[in-house]
């Protein structure tokens, strides 16, 4: 039989005693389907060529996704899952270094290193079925005396670090710590772990200078994950977060099998934890400690205060005090809802470092900058006298004295040492014939001393201050600068904000002679190898006043305790160099109290600088408070 076609397939069918020939022929699309006898009908299956090129392809491009799929994980993450496979036999366990030492100038501990039980979790050892895991963990939570819910809580948070070990619970007594190690042969993934925290000696005195170690967080964690553990302490403020690096150590190692429970069975290697280094400070803690006290006597806890004391000769800070302050050890371990609470909610905020993040109208503090930089532009000498008959008057405006009638003739040495505003206007701002700085010149000069600028003190989150400019008020007020905003400004007034860290600076710089210096917490490290690494002085400059000039301005101060307005401190068994200073910052509030001053007076070693929030006037409670650091320092401790 002959039929045209491009496909036939024939087949003998053996049907009883009949024999047929069935064929099939396909043509483009379709198919037909025939026989040799008109009486033999029949089914068959139809697959055209385009279903069958389909079907082919289909079947490359599952091939295809096979072999990347398996190329991917074999060869691109083959690693990555060898070592997660590993995981499940070896376990790796970090031995904690100790911590470093923080130690005073003299050598006194200022911290202490405990150590204590955790509880954790690692969640890749825990049931896979609901059921029993549900079980483990309430069984956790009834042991460490917590809500089940907290535990859940703190497993979910920390979910994606599966391999890693995960705090549940710190600080637990012995007692406790005994009952959940003979229950964690029981539950899988469930271990007691040795850990450590942080004492420090007199919290309060210090924690603004040291700050506190907690428990790391999640995106302290991702910042420096190669280095750190979930379980970690991590200096969290303070000189233990800026010397984080040195204080921390390098962990011990030991690697071991385990069972699928993550049981150890033998250990496999194992290496020595690396303590940290130490840090010895500038601090004399004798002298903080008398200071915080002197300061509660006089205030009781009803404003807040500043006290810094640094050495002129190389910028170290011996002392600095924020009061009221807090207990760092609360923050150790966790502090609780309750006490973190009432920490936000006090109104003298505790928790703020006023010493270095406080801005503060400078007031006439800042004059003794001003009259430096008068005398170096040659707008005054030392015999350059002007009338204070208790105030000028432009216009409608008068720009008052703070002494009623005024202080008469005055020069320099005498506006200093009265504090006279009169002067500083004149000098500042000039007067009719007399041409004065003026604002550019003035911030010119602010700047030299350091004051719109941090001072790079070794303490985190430092604040600059602000020194106003013309082109600032312009942008930002959208008012033009006025001569009474240079008057302002010539006193210590106005927008100008300082930190009570740059007042010590300048009063040291022109204690010293004109040396800046950069401010530093840290004396020396003593590495954990033996080696001891004096933290080198940092000379910033000198500013551009002559020594000549600055010796005016110290007479000047000097004349303050003689014959002006801190004459309460003439009396002390040293000869001191003074500033008093009285800063309006709120018309229905009282006024911020300041004293800066240095001593000895022809060889200063000793700057100190106070400020009471809301003291009212410098020479009222600032310089008795000075006074009272320096007697103590210059006869008992000395």
């Amino acid at each position: 039989m002959n039929k045209p076609g491009p496909f036939y397939i024939a087949e003998n069918i053996n049907s009883g005693r009949r024999s047929s020939l069935r064929w099939v022929e396909e043509s483009g699309d379709s198919a037909w389907f025939g026989s040799d006898s008109n009486n033999s009908d029949f089914l068959s299956l139809s697959l055209s060529g385009k279903k069958i090129r389909i079907f082919f392809i289909i079947i490359l491009i599952g091939l295809t996704a096979l072999l990347g799929k398996g190329f991917f994980l074999q060869i691109i993450k083959g690693n990555y899952y060898f070592s997660q496979a590993e995981g499940n036999r070896i376990k790796t366990q970090y031995v904690k270094a100790n911590r470093g030492m923080i130690y005073d100038i003299s050598g006194k501990p200022l911290v202490q290193n405990i150590s204590g039980f955790s509880l954790v979790i690692t969640p890749a050892y825990l049931p896979t079925g609901s059921d029993e895991k549900s079980s483990v963990l309430s069984r956790v939570a009834f042991l460490a005396n917590m809500p089940l819910e907290d535990v859940t809580n703190i497993l979910s948070q920390e979910e994606k670090y599966f391999y890693q070990p995960v705090i549940i619970k710190t600080g637990i007594n012995y007692d406790q710590a005994m009952a959940i190690k003979i229950a964690s042969a029981d539950l899988p993934g469930v271990s007691l772990d040795v850990d450590s925290w942080r004492k420090y000696f007199d919290g309060t005195n210090y924690s603004h200078l040291l700050g506190y170690v907690g428990k790391i967080n999640a995106e302290e964690y991702e910042a420096q994950k190669n280095n750190y553990l979930l379980t970690d302490n991590i200096g969290k403020t303070g000189l233990e977060k800026i010397y984080e690096k040195y204080l921390k150590g390098q962990y011990g190692e030991k690697k071991s099998e385990v069972d699928a429970l993550g049981r150890e069975k033998k250990i496999i290697s194992q290496t020595s934890a690396q303590p940290g280094d130490d840090l010895v400070l500038t601090i004399d803690a004798d002298l903080q400690s008398f200071i915080y006290k002197e300061v509660d006597a006089k205030i009781k806890n009803k404003l807040g205060a500043v006290v810094i004391v640094s050495n002129p000769q190389n910028g170290e800070i011996m002392a600095m005090v924020d009061y009221p302050s807090y207990d760092n050890n609360l923050f150790t371990q966790g502090i609780s809802k309750t006490d973190y609470k009432k920490l936000l909610e006090d109104p003298l905020n505790p928790l703020f470092p006023r010493s270095y993040q406080g801005e503060y109208p400078s007031g006439s503090t800042v004059k003794i900058v001003e009259a430096a930089a008068a005398l170096q532009e040659k707008i005054i000498t030392r015999n350059t006298s002007v009338l204070s008959n208790g105030g000028i008057r432009v216009q409608q405006w008068f720009f008052p004295d703070w002494k009623a009638g005024g202080h008469g003739t005055t020069n320099v040495i005498k506006a200093i040492a009265q504090s006279v505003n009169t002067f500083f206007y004149y000098i500042g701002g000039g007067y009719g014939d007399f041409k004065g700085m003026g604002p550019t010149i003035l911030g010119k000069y602010f700047s030299i001393f350091g004051l719109g600028l941090k001072t790079g003190i070794d303490l985190p989150g430092e604040k600059s201050g602000f020194v106003p400019t013309i082109d600032w008020k312009n942008k930002v007020k959208n008012e033009p600068w006025y001569i009474g905003d240079t008057y302002h400004l010539s006193i210590g007034q106005g927008d100008l904000l300082v930190t009570p860290l740059q007042v010590n600076l300048y009063t040291l710089i022109v204690a010293n002679g004109g040396k800046i210096f950069k401010p530093h917490l840290v004396h020396q490290i003593n590495f954990h190898d033996g080696r001891v690494d004096p933290v080198q002085l940092e000379l910033v400059g000198t500013v551009a006043v002559s020594p000549e000039n600055l010796a005016i301005v110290r007479e000047g101060m000097r004349e303050t305790i003689v014959s002006g307005s801190a004459r309460s401190l003439s009396a002390l068994p040293v000869e001191v160099a003074g500033k008093t200073g009285t800063a309006q910052w709120n018309t229905t509030k009282p006024n911020h109290a300041w004293f800066t001053a240095f001593a000895p007076y022809n060889n200063p070693n000793f700057c100190i600088t106070v400020l009471v929030e809301q003291g009212g006037e410098g020479s009222s409670i600032a310089a008795p408070i000075a006074k009272d650091i320096i007697n103590y320092w210059f006869t008992r401790k000395k």
